[in-house]
């Protein structure tokens, strides 16, 4: 934003692309850029400070190599792309104008992925959107029903080991809990199907509502649309519990 006075302290949304993006595809301030509809650049017309960052997931195999590599040594790609988003977040908060307790973060599709996986490791991040990715997981990964799982695409670097008996969207929400979190969701989104979201993201209102008493702090946004970011349930959350 332009207008932050001297000595002003603001929230910082961080705003993450998804497979083979770019920061550019984020924060685009001359038009509305394919499925992010340059977000980026409209928070920071709402007068949050937003930083849009490269993750290492570009380039088709290289990426996934590195995911072959770390796998062995009993890490992943989020192994590296956590210890990234840690010197990020040192980083925003030595910076003047950034109120270091307000670092919300807010990813689409495999930048969704990064909204369930580094939020839950990283504290400093007081909120997370995940936008066009929240699934039930297992299904997406082996199922044989439905062509959209990852059976039958080319990203052979999703399954995790031991991956079934352990972590499922909801139990990685709860990582999150009590911090506010939210999910949105295109009808027509090809990533999954409304009941699958719907009944994975269930047992995360389960917990927040029912077991911690802050319903306020969840919600989910259906929206008639795709995979894309439509930035305006998730838009108002952020104005709900960062401005506060």
């Amino acid at each position: 934003p332009k207008d932050i006075k001297e000595g002003e302290r603001r929230p910082v949304v961080v705003c993450q692309h998804g497979l083979e993006g770019r920061p550019t595809d984020v924060c685009n301030p001359k038009e509305k850029s394919k499925f992010y509809n340059s977000f980026g650049a409209q928070l920071a017309d709402r007068g949050y400070i937003v930083f849009a960052p490269q993750n290492p997931y570009i380039g088709r195999d290289s990426f996934r190599q590195l995911q072959r590599k770390a796998n062995p040594l009993k890490l992943s790609l989020f192994s590296f792309i956590v210890r990234q988003h840690e010197r990020i977040l040192d980083w925003l908060c030595t910076l003047p104008q950034v109120n270091g307790d307000r670092i919300a973060f807010y990813g689409l599709s495999y930048g969704g992925k990064t909204a369930m996986r580094v939020p839950a490791i990283l504290k400093k991040y007081c909120l997370s959107i995940c936008s066009g990715d929240f699934n039930e997981w297992i299904g997406k990964n082996v199922s044989v029903e439905l062509k959209m799982t990852y059976m039958y695409t080319f990203e052979y670097e999703m399954p995790e080991f031991d991956l079934g008996r352990t972590f499922n969207y909801a139990e990685m929400a709860y990582l999150i809990a009590p911090r506010p979190f939210m999910v949105e969701r295109g009808h027509d989104d090809g990533v999954g199907i409304d009941e699958w979201v719907a009944s994975e993201y269930a047992k995360v209102r389960y917990l927040y509502a029912n077991r911690l008493k802050i319903p306020d702090r969840t919600e989910i946004e259906f929206f008639p649309g795709g995979h894309e970011i439509h930035g305006v349930g998730t838009f108002a959350f952020l104005d709900r519990h960062l401005r506060r």
